[in-house]
């Protein structure tokens, strides 16, 4: 039997959702590209695409949009749980619990679909509330009249995003959505895949995704930017890591062996935003680390990926760093259940094997006579 760590390059299903090609940095949704998504949708569109398998007339839109709003608002013990935990606890462990919460509240037989909306709908409120609660702030509730990112952005900062802010939120949402069978995704459909429920799943989704090793390090590439302080010494910087054996955070993905495309995109809005915001300068300081990272590891195959510019983004959004991988599972919830409602189509308990290296035929021995 062969040993795949990390079961690295095994395939668990066929998907119609996302593809990506590493080698040559593309990513489309349902055969749409990234760049044409990120530019022209917007997230409820992008949702129900991925979702639903297609792009909305205006109807299917009106009503995707309808629902999502409506849905919003957190049940009271909810509520009450983000007004009484600790106000430095983590705020992933916060989602994850919160989410769960929502599962026991859930009493109705609803579709798994309806489901997966409300779970969507809701998330984006308990980051809101728990980030406002733990500031001090009064919590801002849902306003269905914004949309989905608009109304994100409005329950964190308390007013309405500028065109451009709400362009980003969007963006920045649309290309988290999904990413094919990541750590996150393939926690989720082991779980669906016993016949749990969507709120197991997603729990299980953001317990994968809370680990640096996944949903962490766009907080990391910030405080490095953050760290370094000006463009003039980033290169010392970066030398430095490279020459430690250190990892240059934002940099690298085990898919793209060149630019991850999501950062390109990210990369334009993280210059525009910051710019409004008054904060150029840490955009400066990534794009010289950016420059001195290719120049030194471009060779090998090591690009920015996703986290590189997002964190810049979203700290202009008005998120704190901590909360980033929040906003990640926000995103990502909608290919988590995307992915977990095409697996159960053709459902199949997973159940790897592992290699047995121990020794056998042991005798036992009474606790008296063990040294």
């Amino acid at each position: 039997m062969e040993l795949r760590k990390g079961l690295e390059d095994i395939a668990v299903k066929e998907t119609s959702i996302t593809y990506i090609d590493g080698e040559l940095g593309r990513l489309y949704y349902r055969g749409y590209s990234i760049f044409d998504l990120a530019e022209f949708s917007n997230f409820e569109e992008t949702a129900y695409l991925i979702w639903y398998g297609k792009l909305p007339n205006r109807e299917e839109l009106s009503e995707i949009r309808e629902k999502l709003a409506s849905k919003r608002e957190l049940p009271p013990s909810v509520t009450k749980y983000l007004m009484e935990i600790k106000k430095d606890s983590n705020p992933m462990d916060v989602l994850r619990t919160a989410v769960s919460m929502l599962g026991v509240e859930d009493t109705d037989n609803s579709s798994i679909m309806e489901k997966s909306i409300s779970i969507t709908s809701k998330i984006p409120t308990i980051i809101a509330y728990f980030l406002r609660l733990r500031r001090g702030e009064d919590i801002v509730h849902p306003d269905e009249s914004l949309s989905h990112a608009e109304n994100f952005y409005y329950m964190v900062n308390g007013k309405r995003p500028s065109d451009l802010e709400s362009k980003a939120m969007n963006a920045a949402l649309i290309l988290h959505m999904d990413h094919e069978m990541n750590a996150s995704t393939f926690a989720c459909l082991v779980v669906a895949s016993t016949l749990s429920d969507i709120y197991s799943s997603v729990v299980a989704g953001i317990s994968a995704l809370k680990g640096p090793l996944h949903g962490g390090a766009n907080s990391e590439a910030l405080k490095q930017f953050m760290e370094i302080g000006d463009k003039e010494k980033a290169e010392e910087y970066v030398l430095s890591k490279l020459t430690k054996g250190e990892r240059l955070m934002g940099f690298g993905h085990r898919i793209y062996k060149t630019y991850d495309p999501r950062a390109k995109i990210l990369k334009g809005y993280a210059e525009g935003i910051t710019k409004e915001k008054g904060i150029y300068n840490l955009y400066e300081v990534a794009q010289k680390v950016e420059e001195v990272g290719v120049k030194y590891l471009g060779s090998k195959g090591i690009y920015p990926n996703v986290d590189f510019y997002s964190g810049l983004v979203f700290y202009s959004l008005g998120f704190d760093a901590d909360m980033f991988p929040t906003i990640f599972a926000s995103a990502r919830v909608v290919g988590w259940t995307a992915h977990v409602m095409e697996y159960l189509r053709n459902n199949r308990l997973i159940r790897p094997k592992a290699i047995y290296v121990g020794e056998i035929g042991r005798k036992y021995v009474p606790i008296d006579d063990r040294q």
